[in-house]
């Protein structure tokens, strides 16, 4: 068999379509025929344009270049030539290539493509039709609507569920998880009875919401649980971000009690037996070696960070011994005296579940403000606890003991994260090991992540790896330095958390990595909060039944096991009644939406057998035009979203439906939808010429099947033959306009030029300039051109008198013959000759205008000599050469106006009068007060007095308003009316306000430190003068776009602003952050030492006046951020205010704001009541009588 040969694709083609008829024009090179190609060749006059031309125009006609292009959206099932061939010729060799027959269709159709067939109103292809040939299921289900698919909330069998974040119960979501993978913690909440009473239902108890949450945690069939029932029944505020750790305590404490209250032994000392340790402070006296032991309870090993230290480093610096000297001698009851003591802390008993507060959040006592610390801890994922418990020479026994002969080994099993870089807002999050999954889970709130491997597995091939020929060695020669820094760390793929691995741990854990193959053994993180450790059980197992989890616990333990947790009945049924009511709301959607597939299906099908058959065959054929976008709405109109919502879909016929469904089903199918084709329709209602690229010819059988079948009405309907008759003879005027106006232009070229001693015409040059141009500005559609003696052309050539004008640049001269050919066009023309004299009025008005502009100049020569101070020094703000000088205040209008005037006299009117009333109140006095700033505005100007006396000679006007500046101060004869110049600053609409920009380290104004800087400088010899008026554009060139605070660096810049009465505070500090680059949360604004921090309040209310003086003061943030060192700058003097500590659980259940139920058993003594009271802020240690915190006063958990 030959092989197959790939034919080219035949170029196409160029000569006339089958049947077309040659045509004259179309030897000439017309491509345009089929549309206006008739124009100035076959018709040249209206009254000669045919039925056919008018098709032409859309492209209808039969002598169109416009193929029919077939639907290639019908189904081809007739064997092709080729296969034929194929089939007919047998099998040949390969070698054979002679007998090859390639067979060419002589039936091959032109070209199709929706760049080719743009303007074809034939071609139907490229409408949209894709999109129900391919994925239209989806697109229809969205346009329609049905709703969230509760499929995708369901719960798969293995993954944890996630908690709803109600606003910012981050941190209590990031606890729950914790504590339930604690399934001894959770055993015991199950089994403990909440209490009620007459007042609060058993529903409200937080046991029994606790109760539910872990039952749904548990048992649920979706992916997330509310648990907004469990934070009303503690009261939290859910929109208030609080402390994890104090949360922790808190509800550990509550818990405590409940648990007390109980009747079996065991649930009763459930806190104390899982999470309760014991702690010994000893001090020693150096002097009789005399021991004080003080025994204290622990929740939480609390450990300072120091930035690349391990755990373990951590704890061996928190049991170091501490030396008491100096001023803090210990005063010993024995020797009873001061003296030299060691104070040291002994880990007696530790719990099965071992939490290491990371102290994250210090305290800078500089700013009296909580920061958070960013330095790295890294912590192991095993830890031999037998080297920190006991005494001293305890510790030192078990230092050289293999971890797996440990009492206390505690394996790493859940992380708590704050991500955020500031101690007042951030995110928690959680990393749990699941023992039911043996897996790790990144939870987020609703979002649960599986962690492939919190320690990934190393290549065993590589050098260095797990499992290496050389990793004996590697151990062995292993660096001795007690320190030694990470080689090398890998972040963790499956987390966004700021952890990393560390491969290659420090000494301290070497014997841990001896005894277990599996590393790296380190983790690194800046976000880690609390640890959380589990004790590994060597040779016993928990109490209680117990089911077996598969996988292995650790590297060195044998199989965990766990204990069997049932939920309580109530509690259970309640998620239950959850997990059936997501059954239902399932089984509801997938009805629906198989009522909606069958709907689908069913327009579908109809669809596409309309547009598969609404081709034409032949031109003949009867025929609706529809406009593109009338057509591409149809197609989508099923599978895109409406502007309107829609309806659930009706189900397709034979399904059940309910009689809401029937009649909401019956309402669409009576309703038609209108598809207007108004993109076509020009204004007489016909089809327009203009928009034929728009055009679509579809078959009429196809337009009625339409109507019919799917309710839809094009609007209105037009047929080929209603192409627009008066729309089509204005088009054909302009069009012939387009051919015979160049014609015309370049016959008028050939004759126009007439020599100097030659007779002629004069016309505008202004006109025959536009009108020689391709297509003239003068030319309007469907109007002649104006004439050249029209209106506005008629000033070039002939003067108001009526004769010729003397400007000779503004007329032309042409030609006897090129005058008759323009008369032919404009007839009503009626130029002048070239023999005719120019205007002698209008020439001996020009000699007296020029006498006329020498006396002007003359007069301004002499003014500007008599006023040169005036002219040289006023309105430039130059005032220094005014002092202890008589001047005068006249308007800056009158100024501005007489200098201009000065420097064209013969084109500038002079000033009238020199203006003083508006600065003169009704009473007789000043309306203004010269030393106020903001007074002297913009409209007036300082002159000197014999600057006043020569306007006075020269000008009318007045009064007079002497001012002297004496030492910085102006004196004045009028008195200052108080209430009218009050009136006159708060009269405006739109005023300007002078902006002071504070330097970093000015403080910030108050009321009494205030100090408005005088208009004048006390000092004339500064060099640097000062301006009454400061308006400048804005400079950028210094400004750093990039960073977001910028400080600003020049003492004392000032900047106007442009208000009105109705500028509130925020508006004006929008337009300060586009001015000055200052945000506008580092923007604080002072009006005479008030600080204005409404920013609702308007310009009026605030007293703010016309020409005022605003402070502004620039902020850094509030929050500064610790870098790796806990190195900052010196945040002291940048004005920002102390930060406003919250209400952390005052109010809450956990804060003692309120109770529930009875309470017969006192609280427990955990830590967080009964040993010292740390500060949420600060973390100092108080006494538990303490109210307030003794070093920050921040409100103390107990107060």
């Amino acid at each position: 068999m030959p092989p197959k040969r790939n034919r080219r694709t035949s170029p196409g083609h160029t000569g006339l379509s089958a049947g077309e008829r040659l045509k004259r024009a179309k030897l000439t090179g017309n491509a345009a025929y089929s549309a206006w190609g008739w124009v100035g060749t076959e018709v040249t006059d209206i009254s000669n344009i045919t039925p056919e031309h008018r098709l032409a125009t859309c492209g209808f006609s039969p002598g169109s270049t416009h193929t029919l292009c077939s639907n290639k959206y019908v189904k081809q099932i007739a064997t092709s030539p080729t296969n034929q061939v194929k089939d007919d010729a047998g099998s040949s060799g390969p070698e054979d290539l002679t007998n090859d027959v390639i067979v060419i269709s002589e039936d091959e159709e032109p070209a199709c493509s929706g760049k080719i067939c743009k303007n074809n109103p034939f071609c139907l292809n490229h409408l949209g039709q894709d999109k129900w040939e391919n994925a239209a299921y989806e697109a229809y289900i969205k346009a329609h609507d049905l709703g969230n698919n509760p499929n995708n909330s369901s719960r798969d069998s293995i993954t944890p569920i996630g908690l709803k974040n109600l606003g910012a119960t981050c941190y209590a979501n990031a606890y729950l998880q914790v504590w339930f993978q604690d399934t001894l913690f959770r055993k015991g909440v199950y089994q403990c009875q909440p209490a009620q009473d007459s007042e609060h239902t058993f529903e409200e108890s937080p046991i029994f919401q606790l109760q539910v949450t872990f039952a749904a945690m548990q048992h649920s069939t979706l992916n997330t649980f509310n648990p907004v029932k469990l934070v009303e029944s503690l009261k939290l505020r859910a929109t208030e971000q609080q402390d994890a750790q104090e949360f922790s305590k808190l509800f550990m404490a509550h818990l405590d009690t409940e648990f007390k209250k109980q009747g079996d032994p065991e649930l009763q000392s459930l806190i104390m037996n899982q999470f309760e340790g014991k702690q010994v402070y000893n001090t020693v006296c150096q002097n009789c070696l005399r021991r004080s032991e003080r025994d204290s309870d622990f929740l939480e090993i609390e450990v300072n960070l120091e930035n690349n230290a391990t755990l373990e480093d951590r704890l061996f610096a928190l049991l170091e011994p501490e030396t008491l000297s100096g001023d803090n001698k210990y005063l010993c009851q024995q020797c009873d005296s001061l003296q030299d003591a060691k104070r040291y802390v002994e880990l007696r008993e530790l719990p099965p579940v071992l939490h290491f507060s990371l102290l994250r959040f210090v305290y800078d006592v500089s700013t009296m403000e909580r920061k958070k610390s960013k330095q790295s801890i890294l912590f192991p994922t095993f830890v031999d606890m037998d080297r920190f418990i006991g005494s001293t020479e305890t510790r030192k026994s078990c230092k050289k003991q293999a971890a797996k002969e440990s009492k206390n080994l505690y394996q790493l099993r859940g992380i708590l994260l704050h991500k955020g870089g500031s101690a007042y807002h951030g995110h928690y999050e959680a990393q749990v090991f699941d023992g039911q999954n043996q897996s790790w889970y990144q939870f987020n709130d609703e979002e649960v992540t599986k962690i492939e491997s919190l320690v990934p597995k190393l290549d065993p091939g590589k050098k260095g790896g797990r499992g290496a020929k050389d990793s004996k060695k590697r151990n062995n020669t292993a660096t001795t330095r007690p320190h030694a820094p990470p080689k090398k760390r890998r972040r963790i793929a499956d987390s966004d958390s700021e952890i990393e691995i560390i491969e290659n741990p420090s000494q301290s854990q070497e014997s841990e990595q001896s005894s277990s193959s599996q590393g790296p053994e380190y983790i690194s993180s800046k976000d880690a909060y609390m640890l959380v450790y589990a004790r590994v059980y060597q040779d016993c197992s928990p109490p209680g039944p117990v089911e077996k989890a598969n996988g292995d616990a650790g590297p060195s333990a044998p199989p965990v096991v766990y204990p069997v947790t049932v939920p309580p009945p109530k509690a259970l049924d309640v998620v239950q009644r959850m997990n059936a009511a997501h059954k239902g709301s399932c089984e509801e959607y997938v009805q629906r939406e198989k009522s909606s597939r069958a709907r689908f299906d069913q327009i579908r099908h109809t669809v596409m057998n309309i547009y598969q058959g609404w081709n034409l065959s032949s031109r003949q054929q009867d025929a609706v035009v529809a406009s593109r976008q009338s057509l591409e709405s149809w197609i989508s109109r099923h599978i895109t979203k409406p502007k309107t919502p829609k309806t659930t879909p009706a189900p397709a016929v034979g399904d059940t439906i309910t009689g809401e469904e029937a009649a909401v089903t019956s309402t669409e199918e009576s309703v038609q939808a209108v598809l207007s084709i108004s993109e076509v329709v020009c204004i007489h209602g016909k089809l327009d010429p203009n928009s034929a690229s728009d055009m679509k010819v579809i078959r009429a059988a196809a337009c009625a099947r339409i109507v019919e079948e799917d309710r839809c009405i094009l609007a209105p309907k037009l047929t080929p033959a209603d192409v627009c008759a008066r729309c089509v003879e204005r088009m054909f005027e302009e069009k012939l306009y387009q051919i015979e106006h160049p014609r015309l232009v370049s016959q008028f070229d050939d004759v126009a030029a007439v020599e100097d001693h030659e007779d002629g015409y004069y016309i505008s040059k202004n006109w025959l300039r536009d009108w020689r141009l391709a297509k003239p500005k003068m030319h309007m559609d469907g109007q002649p051109d104006p004439p050249p003696d029209a209106e506005e052309y008629l000033r070039d050539v002939v003067c108001e008198h009526g004769a010729l004008i003397t400007n000779v640049a503004a007329r032309r001269r042409i030609s006897p013959e090129a005058y008759t050919l323009l008369r032919e066009v404009f007839p009503s023309w009626s130029p002048l000759s070239t023999s005719a004299e120019p205007c002698s009025v209008c020439e001996m008005l020009l000699h007296n205008s020029r006498g006329d502009k020498r006396e002007y100049r003359k007069q301004a020569e002499e003014e500007k000599a008599k006023l040169r101070h005036m002219h040289d020094n006023a309105l430039n703000g130059n005032t220094a050469l005014l002092e202890d000088v008589p001047c005068a205040i006249v308007p800056s209008q009158f100024v501005r106006s007489w200098r201009q005037w000065v420097m064209r006299p013969g084109d500038v009117p002079r000033p009238a009068t020199v203006d003083n009333s508006q600065f003169i109140c009704a009473h007789g006095l000043l309306a203004f007060n010269p030393n106020e700033s903001g007074d002297l505005d913009s409209s007036m100007t300082v002159i000197k007095r014999s600057d006043w006396d020569v306007l006075a000679d020269l000008y009318p006007g007045g009064p007079l308003i002497a001012v002297e500046n004496s030492g910085g101060k102006y004196t004045h004869e009028r008195q200052v009316c108080a209430d009218c110049r009050f009136r006159r600053r708060t009269t405006f609409d739109m005023t300007e306000i002078t902006i002071r920009v504070l330097g970093p380290n000015d403080p910030a104004p108050t009321p009494q430190t205030y100090n408005e800087e005088p208009a004048q400088p006390a000092k004339p010899a500064q060099s640097t003068q000062t301006t009454l008026l400061t308006y400048s554009k804005r400079q950028t060139e210094g400004y750093r776009k990039s960073r977001r605070i910028r400080q600003v660096r020049e003492h004392g810049k000032r900047r106007k602003v442009t208000i009105t009465k109705a500028t509130t505070v925020k508006d004006l500090k929008v337009m300060l952050d586009g001015e000055l680059a200052i945000p506008v949360i580092s923007q604080r604004l002072f009006h005479r030492g008030h600080e204005l921090d409404d920013s609702s309040a308007t310009m009026l209310s605030l007293g703010i006046l016309s020409n005022d003086l605003l402070d502004l003061k620039q902020v850094d943030e509030d929050v500064i951020l610790l870098s790796d060192t806990d190195v900052e700058g010196d945040s002291r003097n940048t004005g920002s205010k102390k930060r406003t500590e919250g209400q952390a659980f005052d109010g809450t259940l956990l804060g003692g704001g309120s109770s529930f139920g009875p309470s017969s058993v006192p609280p427990s003594s955990s830590p967080s009541v009964a040993g010292p009271i740390a500060c949420p802020a600060c973390t100092y240690e108080n006494e538990p009588a303490e109210l307030a915190c003794a070093m920050c006063e921040t409100r103390l958990p107990n107060a």
